[in-house]
Formats: C-alpha cells, sequence, structure tokens
C-alpha cells in the first residue's frame, strides 16, 4: 500500500487524516473529491490501510499491509472494477482493485458500469459482519456511478452505520451525488497541483517533453506518471495536439469538419480531442470569448443524447 512518501501534493489532506486516526476522530464516512488523476483511490486505500493498522502490534504492520495490497484483509471491502458482461469478465482482472461480492452481475449478466441495488445489498451483508480490529473499511470508487435506488439503499447504512465501519468514497462529479448522500459523509476535496510540486515526477526528462506533459496535465500527477513512463501516448498526444492547432488555425469549413471527425464516436480518441481542442484555444491569448462558449457548448452536448453529428457540424459551423 503507499505510504506518504509515495505521495505527491496533497501534504495537508495525509495530515488530517493522520490526525484523525491519531486522535480518535475518524468519520464514519469521507469523500475525496476532484478531478481524475490526483490520486484520489491511491489515497483511500492508504487511509483504509492505516485505519486498519491502528491499535495493532509493531508485528502485525507488516501482515496488514500485505493483505490489504492483495485485497485479502477480512476488514477492507473495495468496489472499484466492475463485471460487466462482454467487456470485463476476468474475475483474475477484476480481483487486483476490487474484493466485494460482485456474483450477482454474473448471473444477472449486468452490461454497465453502473452500480446497482443489487450491489449494494450484497456489501451490507459483509458490512454486518464482526471486525477482527479497531476498524473496518469500504471503499467505493467513482460514486457516480451509483444508480438510484443503490444510493437510497447506501443512505440508509450511512444514517445508521455500524460502529467500527467507515466509508471512503471517491468522486469526479460530486455535483451528480444526491444532497442527501453527501450530506452524511466529510468531503475532502483534491485540487490539481502546481508545478514545483509535480516537478520532482520529471527528472531527467528533457525540456521540451517536460513542458508539453505538465501542460497536459493541468495539475494531475497520474496524468504526469503515465506519460513520462510511456513514451508511446506522449507522441501520440503530441499529435493530437498538433491536429488540434491546426483545427484553430484553419478557416476551411470543410477542414475543420474532418479534423472533428473522432467527435462522432463516443471514446478515448473523441475525449482526446475534446481536451486538445480546449488546450489549444488556451494557448491563443487572443482566444474569442464566442469560441470558448461554442467548445462549452460542444463539450455539454456529446454528453447527452444529442445527435452527435449535429452537435459536431454545429460547432464547426459557430467557430468557422
Amino acid at each position: 500500500m503507499p505510504r506518504p512518501s509515495d505521495f505527491v501534493g496533497h501534504g495537508a489532506v495525509l495530515n488530517e487524516l493522520t490526525r484523525d486516526i491519531a486522535t480518535d476522530n475518524v468519520s464514519h464516512a469521507y469523500l475525496f473529491a476532484g478531478p481524475r488523476h490526483l490520486g484520489k483511490m491511491t489515497l483511500a486505500r492508504w487511509f483504509a490501510a492505516e485505519l486498519l493498522s491502528a491499535g495493532q502490534s509493531e508485528d502485525a504492520l507488516e501482515r496488514i499491509q500485505h493483505d490489504c495490497e492483495r485485497m485479502m484483509h477480512p476488514d477492507l471491502f473495495v468496489l472499484d472494477r466492475l463485471w460487466i458482461a462482454e467487456q470485463c469478465e476476468d474475475w483474475a482482472v477484476i480481483a487486483q482493485t476490487s474484493n466485494a461480492p460482485q456474483q450477482v452481475r454474473e448471473k444477472k449478466k449486468v452490461k454497465t458500469d453502473t452500480i446497482g441495488i443489487d450491489d449494494i445489498r450484497a456489501l451490507q451483508e459483509r458490512l454486518q459482519e464482526t471486525a477482527s480490529g479497531r476498524y473496518r473499511c469500504c471503499i467505493i470508487r467513482s460514486a457516480e456511478r451509483l444508480q438510484s435506488e443503490a444510493a437510497n439503499a447506501l443512505l440508509k447504512i450511512l444514517e445508521e452505520p455500524p460502529a467500527p465501519l467507515v466509508f471512503v468514497f471517491t468522486t469526479q462529479a460530486l455535483s451528480s451525488l444526491p444532497a442527501t448522500v453527501v450530506s452524511r459523509m466529510r468531503v475532502i476535496r483534491l485540487h490539481p497541483l502546481p508545478h514545483r510540486e509535480l516537478m520532482p515526477l520529471l527528472k531527467g526528462v528533457e525540456d521540451e517533453d517536460r513542458q508539453f506533459i505538465l501542460h497536459l496535465a493541468q495539475g494531475a500527477p497520474g496524468i504526469v506518471q503515465e506519460l513520462r513512463e510511456d513514451p508511446e501516448a506522449l507522441r501520440s498526444h503530441r499529435l493530437i495536439h498538433s491536429t488540434a492547432i491546426s483545427f484553430w488555425r484553419t478557416h476551411s469549413l470543410k477542414e475543420r469538419l474532418q479534423i472533428l471527425r473522432p467527435l462522432l464516436e463516443r471514446g478515448a480518441e473523441a475525449d482526446q480531442l475534446l481536451l486538445h481542442l480546449a488546450l489549444a484555444l488556451r494557448e491563443h491569448s487572443s482566444s474569442a470569448r464566442a469560441s470558448v462558449q461554442a467548445l462549452n457548448e460542444l463539450a455539454q452536448g456529446l454528453h447527452t443524447n444529442a445527435h452527435r453529428g449535429l452537435v459536431v457540424q454545429r460547432f464547426g459551423m459557430q467557430v468557422s
């Protein structure tokens, strides 16, 4: 499990959580909120291991760390990667990040990446068991995946949690969670890190690549680490960025619509192009307000059930 020395930034949050344990002021539910790749899940797993180690002998600490790393600790439940029919059916892969019961998903051939009422019911049965130590801990990643019925079922146990149980949720979409659920948790916000805190991750990286990675990461250490360790991904992002720059420079509607073709389909390619369109526009100090507004409308339209082709075409015409 990660240790404080392994973290980049978020020192105040680490100190706050460490102090909670030391002063026996642990809340029954925490919500780590912030954009992607800031380290929310890493922080959650570290905090869980610290909770399960509280009050244990020195001889037991190594075993606890070992069991937590391998999802074998009897007092740790993690709902991260979900079993999804025709997409993620390999239990060995799922077991690398999740150990919460999911057999009902396989039985019902669930095809969505959402957490349903059956998932929460199966989890609740396990959460009623007796703790072997001072605490039990349940981590749920991306709580925005909770369906309405699942959130309501979870609300009941949040209102009257068993004494030793601590929930740790993460979310990158705080506003999408029911207010009734959020109000029963202690919200800890994680923010993008300044460049000076990310620089240690880029030791030995050439200056041009270093500046591009920092620009692309937007304060997220997870993106910095990914691009530092994957030269092919870095080259791919450079290519997409060049394409995005050419979009804003060309006056040809035909060329612009050709560049926007990846947006017609949902997926990583569309998400990356949208990101680089925003970054490339931001690089121009004289960016027209109309272009910024049009890009925002494009992003909103692509995240609805609107016809993607019409949304993309309208954007191409607006900025022309």
